[in-house]
């Protein structure tokens, strides 16, 4: 289910607030979930470790032992290959807003300031 506005400006204002407080947090953390795999890279890695196979087998077969070993080698590489996640490529964030710069802690002030309101308004 997709944010409305008002959650997706909520969401933006929570990033620029951490980007503001604490940047080399937030730069780790949006690093960490640009990451996935690449199809691209699975198919690629896939296909690497079946040719590794096949030399693998074909090693056994002739006993050979340096072949075999060297199908061992390709077929860890082409798993490796294709299960390992690769960084985007999005361009970064800036870190500074003229708004959060200006009163630094200010919007979870105006959060604190709307809790007590709802709080005091359900007393009365």
């Amino acid at each position: 289910m997709p944010l409305s506005e008002h959650e997706q400006r909520l969401l933006e204002q929570l990033e620029q607030q951490l980007h503001a407080e604490d940047p080399k947090f937030a730069s780790h953390m949006e690093s960490a979930s640009g990451r996935s795999l690449s199809t691209r890279h699975i198919v690629v890695g896939s296909l690497v470790a079946i040719a590794g196979i096949l030399v693998l087998l074909t090693g056994i077969l002739s006993q050979i032992i340096a072949v075999g070993v060297l199908g061992f080698v390709i077929m860890g590489a082409g798993v490796y290959w294709a299960t390992t996640r690769r960084a985007g490529t999005g361009s970064p964030r800036s870190s500074g807003n003229k708004q959060q710069s200006s009163s630094k802690g200010g919007f979870m002030a105006n959060l604190e300031e709307r809790w007590d309101e709802r709080h005091h308004g359900e007393d009365r």
